[in-house]
């Protein structure tokens, strides 16, 4: 099956397992926190980036789906109701970054939060660093990295002269430990929180802030992509439950919500003074490794 058919259908697994949490698209009133805001979202299609998409329509946003699929970028703004709006964009194309960007302010007459989500994984194979193709590896820097700087150059472009907005980016638990991802997507998200540091000591001179995000192990359809690929004789449920089995806190799991909900803190006015932060949402994963201690028995 070629490699754009089998993650369009993750794409569909992963938010079907959304779906069936019980999670309504449509808002359903209570505390908006984002009332008359207006946000873009790359990769906003599918995964993390449609959870975050639908949480910040509940409450009260305008949303801009910029996602390079065609097929399912309508299909998602659809499902999200009429606060959602999608643009195709591709981010390693700069100019089109900038037409989204462009499209919020001719519309909406602002950009209040830019959401720099899009991201690739690469192959995961060869493993060996002595095997890197460097050409997948530029292709990962391009989207995972360069995608971001776009986005977030063009976010503030638009937010400097209004003195105010939020730039939230995705990072992941493979840019603070080694092992827990490729090389190349390793490097990738573990530039994106210095991006942040470096962004944040300009612009909170203007008024904006910018964080970042590192989610734990979560089914998305890049990750279950990935874990296919080791797993190609598993089912669709099988995977979800190998990558919900790599979470660390006992009696939960890991879900795009989680991420989803995070982003909208961060977003909200309940976030005014945090700037420069990667907010780790993985359950204890990376902040401690058991020591392999021999059993008292085993020590005569």
């Amino acid at each position: 099956m070629p490699r754009s058919y089998l993650a369009r259908g993750l794409k569909f697994i992963a938010d079907d397992v959304l779906r069936k949490q019980g999670r309504n698209y449509y808002s359903t009133g209570g505390c908006r926190r984002l009332e008359g805001k207006v946000a873009l979202i790359t990769g906003g299609a599918s995964g993390i980036g449609k959870t975050a998409a639908h949480e910040f329509i509940k409450h009260g946003a305008q949303v801009i789906i910029a996602d390079m699929d065609s097929q399912i970028g309508p299909q998602a703004a659809k499902e999200l109701g009429p606060a959602a709006h999608f643009v195709q964009c591709d981010v390693t194309v700069e100019a089109q970054l900038e037409k989204a960007v462009m499209i919020a302010m001719t519309d909406y007459g602002k950009l209040d939060i830019m959401y720099n989500n899009a991201g690739v994984a690469g192959p995961s194979f060869p493993p060996s660093i002595a095997d890197l193709d460097l050409n997948e590896f530029d292709k990962v820097m391009q989207v995972n990295v360069r995608g971001t700087v776009a986005g977030i150059k063009h976010a503030a472009r638009a937010m400097i002269p209004a003195g105010s907005g939020c730039i939230l980016c995705t990072s992941s638990i493979s840019g603070l430990i080694g092992g827990a991802g490729s090389h190349s997507y390793s490097a990738s998200k573990s530039t994106i929180p210095g991006v942040v540091k470096s962004v944040a000591s300009e612009l909170c001179r203007n008024g904006i802030r910018i964080n970042c995000i590192s989610p734990g192990p979560i089914p998305t359809p890049l990750s279950l992509a990935q874990i296919g690929l080791i797993y190609p004789r598993a089912t669709q449920e099988q995977l979800v439950e190998i990558v919900n089995g790599l979470g660390q806190l006992k009696g939960a799991k890991c879900e795009g919500a989680d991420v989803a909900e995070a982003a909208l803190y961060l977003a909200s006015d309940e976030a005014k003074y945090v700037t420069g932060h990667n907010l780790v949402v993985d359950g204890g994963f990376t902040c401690f490794k058991d020591l392999p201690f021999p059993s008292p028995h085993e020590i005569l």
